[in-house]
């Protein structure tokens, strides 16, 4: 069985490198799951321990988080939002910051992925409006969106697996990446207006589809708000579980006389749900081979401390970029020990995602929000301000961890 069990492991982590499982049409949460029932199919894992090394008050959290963003959606408010950032007045590197600080701040707050799905297709459709190009504000709501997610443990998916498993603080998980965040928003700005300097104008008939946007629905849009806010005074104040609020805050929205919970729940990222199930079962039964804990015994032997925030923050920015920030943070979370090793896992894993197109959800949806309206966005216009991003975002990150006392 150990022999099935590494070829599932190493199977299901190509997929989530490739983005599929070769030679079929299988995504990513599709790998998981299937590898997760043949591992159960063949015997082995046990049923038993199957259930028991899945995270539910992970999957809980996230859930009703994907909730609470699906009011946002629902009542219009990414619509408003980012109309508002379109008819901002200013010049095209002003407006780019406006953009940033928009998507940083909600990719903190509603997670990243959810934020990507819904500004990318309206942001298109503002720069048509103002014939603007709209590569560099795309790139900018993408790198934004990861950069500002590492700010909060809501900011992102790996953020939740991490700060569940050590139940971080929120504020003093907040106060400690606030910085980081910050500066790789600034960083952001500064790369694109360089790379972008001379090339804001756009064409006035841009090919592809248009979105129709959702009317806003003021009532709605404010419930959603003030449920958020409840959610965030409750994660700060109260010592109830992150996961029994955010599931609270769901039955309250799925309550709705306005929205059918059939759409509501349509919102909910389903695919990353299934992917995270399925890997927490795959890591269950690769970790029982014994391979892993062999593998930190020889790395400990040749010097790398596989518990020590450094070379944490160095694997989990490598991870990040193979197989992706999710995947590469559920892998590693075994080896977190202590808050500081937790915020360089996060900080890394965030910060990294924007190296390559691949090496996030967010910047996935996009460049493939992109892609359906005409425009191309190719690797290497995307690496051309990723990698400075990256490198200059992560050797910051990197100091202020290792150097900063409280960090």
């Amino acid at each position: 069985m150990t022999t099935l069990t590494i070829v599932v492991f190493v199977v299901v982590y190509l997929a989530m490198a490739l983005g599929r499982v070769p030679g079929f049409k299988v995504d990513r949460a599709g790998a998981a799951l299937v590898g997760a029932f043949v591992l159960q199919v063949t015997g082995a894992i046990s049923m038993e321990k199957a259930w028991q090394s899945v995270d539910y008050s992970t999957m809980a959290l996230l859930f009703g988080l994907m909730m609470v963003s699906a009011q946002f959606t629902m009542s219009g408010f990414y619509t408003a939002v980012t109309g508002w950032v379109a008819g901002v007045h200013t010049g095209p590197p002003m407006l780019l910051a406006v953009v940033i600080g928009t998507a940083g701040a909600l990719s903190a707050l509603l997670t990243n992925d959810v934020v990507a799905v819904a500004m990318a297709p309206l942001l298109v459709d503002a720069c048509r409006a103002r014939h603007l190009n709209p590569v560099p504000y795309l790139l900018a709501l993408g790198f934004a969106a990861n950069a500002g997610s590492v700010a909060t443990i809501i900011g992102s998916p790996q953020n939740i697996v991490v700060a569940e498993a050590l139940d971080l603080p929120f504020v003093t998980y907040t106060l400690a990446t606030i910085v980081p965040a910050l500066f790789a928003m600034l960083t952001i700005w500064l790369v694109l207006v360089f790379f972008y300097r001379g090339r804001w104008v756009g064409s006035k008939s841009l090919g592809g589809s248009q979105s129709a946007p959702v009317p806003f629905d003021r009532i709605e849009a404010v419930k959603g708000g003030l449920i958020a806010l409840l959610v965030l005074v409750a994660f700060v104040f109260s010592d109830i579980p992150r996961a029994q609020i955010a599931l609270g805050a769901a039955g309250l929205l799925l309550l709705n006389r306005h929205f059918t919970s059939r759409d509501m729940m349509r919102e909910a990222n389903t695919s990353l749900l299934i992917m995270l199930f399925g890997l927490f079962i795959v890591n269950a039964a690769f970790a029982a081979t014994g391979l892993p804990d062999r593998a930190i015994a020889g790395l400990e032997s040749a010097g790398v401390n596989l518990t020590s925030p450094e070379w944490l923050f160095a694997i989990a920015a490598l991870a990040s970029d193979i197989v992706g920030n999710t995947p590469a943070v559920i892998l590693l979370t075994p080896q977190i020990d202590g808050i500081t090793a937790g915020i360089a896992v996060t900080l890394a894993s965030g910060l990294a995602s924007n190296l390559v197109v691949f090496g996030s959800l967010a910047t996935i949806i996009v460049v493939e929000a992109a892609k359906d309206r005409g425009i191309a966005i190719s690797f290497a216009e995307f690496s051309r301000s990723g990698v400075p991003i990256t490198i200059v975002s992560l050797a910051f990150a990197f100091a202020w961890v290792t150097l900063v006392p409280g960090a």
